[in-house]
């Protein structure tokens, strides 16, 4: 599944729930934020189901049981099976289970969806740094977690034994605004022992590894709405990707992404998976989709009209071009503003 580095967005003549044996969709900012479905996912979903694709779920959050995810998605009108989901928490139990014996205590500073992988593993969780555990695991834990559980990670961090955490993303999208992820809390160990801990979750190989394994996805196509887990979890695992703008990532950030985080395609929203994506065309010194065309030199010019995500693909064809295997430093903000981003 090896492919170049991308320098410039990609169009598509079919769909790409045809065009892509499975979907591998990320949940927070993608098909619901704060528990609420988010605006044409349902609808979007059920049509490219209906069409063959496959679904897949593939979330960083270790909080829930496959089981709790699937029912959540299947009350939102989105028919879905256990098996369906794949967790972060998963991903860190089997690499957990490559490194320690069967039966193994491992100690448990998250939710149930942890217990549960773990137990699915072999392994056994246990609650205190004083129960002779093997292994650390560290996972989402809720807006309610004790300051007490990071503690107790600590005391046996710093006693050596091996540290996992199921992902480290910095941010979680809730209902009423960004709030602190696993990655925040993850900080807060790292501080108090100076460890580094072994990570599954996306963008990294353990998580792109376990969901290929549960999904047997052939030609799949990563879908989410961050750059530094989603789209670069696709770039790690040489697959495409399509960033929907349902959740983190606004267009001075797409802008600004280096070579790891560039999605194939860019949409609004999950309804991009049932179109075809607009085609990018070199014109000049510039880039045209749609009926705009971008340029850049020391900064970013936008002419044309139409859809304004039509011009936000032209921008990001001409910025990374710019930019080549470096980060985008110019400066689009002007631009932006004119297609009302």
């Amino acid at each position: 599944m090896s492919r170049s580095v991308r320098t410039r967005p990609e169009g598509s003549g079919q769909p790409l729930s045809e065009a892509y044996d499975t979907a591998l969709l990320d949940l927070d900012g993608v098909v619901y934020a704060g528990g609420n479905a988010i605006a044409h996912a349902v609808g979007s979903l059920e049509r490219a189901r209906a069409g063959g694709m496959h679904l897949a779920y593939v979330t960083n959050n270790a909080l829930r049981t496959p089981d709790v995810v699937a029912e959540h998605l299947t009350e939102l009108g989105i028919p879905t099976g256990a098996d369906d989901v794949i967790t972060s928490a998963q991903a860190v139990a089997r690499l957990i289970s490559e490194q320690v014996p069967a039966g193994a205590r491992v100690l448990v500073i998250g939710g149930e969806g942890l217990r549960v992988a773990l137990r699915e593993r072999g392994l056994t969780p246990v609650e205190s740094a004083d129960d002779e555990p093997v292994a650390v695991v560290q996972g989402y834990g809720g807006p309610e977690m004790p300051w007490g559980r990071f503690a107790e990670a600590s005391y046996a961090v710093a006693r050596g034994v091996p540290w996992f955490a199921s992902n480290t993303d910095l941010t979680i999208p809730s209902g009423r605004g960004i709030a602190p992820g696993n990655g925040a809390a993850v900080e807060v160990v790292r501080i108090a022992t100076g460890a580094e801990p072994q990570v599954a979750g996306k963008p990294l190989p353990p998580m792109h590894r376990e969901t290929i394994l549960r999904t047997g996805a052939e030609r799949p196509l990563v879908v989410g709405d961050r750059l530094d887990t989603d789209i670069e979890g696709a770039f790690n695992g040489g697959v495409d990707s399509l960033l929907v703008l349902t959740g983190v990532t606004d267009g001075p950030r797409l802008l600004a992404a280096p070579p790891r985080h560039r999605p194939t395609y860019v949409d609004a929203d999950l309804r991009g998976l049932l179109t075809g994506q607009p085609e990018i065309t070199r014109e000049g010194e510039g880039f045209r989709c749609g009926g705009w065309t971008a340029t850049a030199a020391d900064r970013l010019e936008l002419e044309g009209g139409g859809e304004a995500l039509d011009g936000l693909r032209a921008l990001c064809a001409a910025a990374w071009t710019a930019a080549g295997d470096g980060s985008c430093e110019v400066d689009g903000e002007k631009a932006l503003a004119r297609l009302g981003l």
